[in-house]
């Protein structure tokens, strides 16, 4: 369940916003599920992104091409606050229609345990940041979608998280202007998706004062710099890492069976019984069974 501002400490979204505020980078992985997002809580990190391509790609098989519906991305975003206590991070792609649906979209997902909403200036249907092919609505377009986006969100602690993806078609400079407006708009935190050297990195924190992410995409076009050489973003996204991993994981484990007709080949590449056990809580259902068993 989601937490309640108490003795115990301030909210999820308090807390998301506190460090995105006052830094240093928050390194933030992405999942597609809860499993996922369970596993990016066990190993240390302090924040989840729930990525739309990843929700696409797990639940419907398919590309990030804007086949998740609203509906679908706010259960896995419920799932997934169920399963963990991090401050979430919500790929909410084109914001699901005009500014109408964004101010929607936003009420949905927080309800749903959002404490970041991220919305693009993509047109519907979307692509993925780094493939060929995007179309954008206009500037003053997407500033309304800010503008809605603001005015819907319950907590004001919830951030508005805004993304061009304007490099591509309209070139680094327009993308810059894009992201200002976005923010003049309201919005918390800026993203300039995709760019695509070094130096368009380090220029898109300098020229933009408001909290900016960047994302790092294994194959896409933005170069792979370390954490080292991006202490001037607020956070930086490896929003398929975990994925990516599983994919390759999973392909060696059943090519070894397929191959061999024995798992003895893929035993190191198989978390233990125990260790999967552990990681969904079983521990902890247990003593919830003992504790609420009937008694005659």
């Amino acid at each position: 369940m989601r937490d309640i501002e108490s003795d115990a400490g301030p909210t999820t979204a308090r807390r998301l916003r506190t460090r995105v505020t006052e830094g240093p980078l928050l390194v933030v992985p992405g999942a597609a599920n809860a499993l996922a997002a369970r596993i990016v809580e066990d190993t240390g990190f302090e924040a989840v992104y729930v990525s739309g391509a990843g929700v696409a790609n797990t639940y419907l098989g398919a590309p990030d091409i804007g086949l998740v519906t609203l509906t679908q991305l706010a259960e896995h975003v419920a799932a997934i606050r169920d399963a963990v206590s991090l401050p979430l991070v919500v790929d909410a792609d084109t914001g699901f229609g005009n500014a109408i649906g964004v101010a929607h979209t936003v009420r949905t997902l927080e309800r749903a345990g959002a404490d970041a909403v991220q919305i693009e200036d993509q047109a519907s249907p979307k692509k993925c940041g780094h493939f060929e092919g995007k179309q954008l609505v206009s500037t003053a377009e997407m500033v309304q979608k800010v503008h809605a986006a603001v005015d819907a969100r319950r907590d004001d602690d919830v951030l508005v998280i805004a993304r061009t993806d304007a490099r591509a078609g309209e070139g680094f400079e327009a993308a810059v202007e894009r992201a200002r407006a976005y923010l003049e708009a309201g919005a918390d935190v800026g993203f300039v998706e995709a760019p695509q050297t070094v130096e368009e990195m380090h220029r898109v924190p300098a020229l933009l004062s408001a909290p900016q992410v960047v994302n790092l995409v294994e194959g896409g076009r933005t170069p792979l710099l370390p954490l080292s050489q991006l202490a001037d973003f607020r956070i930086a996204l490896y929003a398929n890492a975990s994925l990516q991993g599983a994919v390759k994981g999973m392909q060696r484990v059943l090519s070894a069976l397929h191959a061999t007709g024995s798992l003895d080949a893929a035993l190191d590449d198989l978390a233990p019984w125990k260790e999967r056990q552990r990681v969904v809580r079983k521990p902890a259902f247990d003593e919830l069974e003992t504790r609420y068993a009937h008694v005659d």
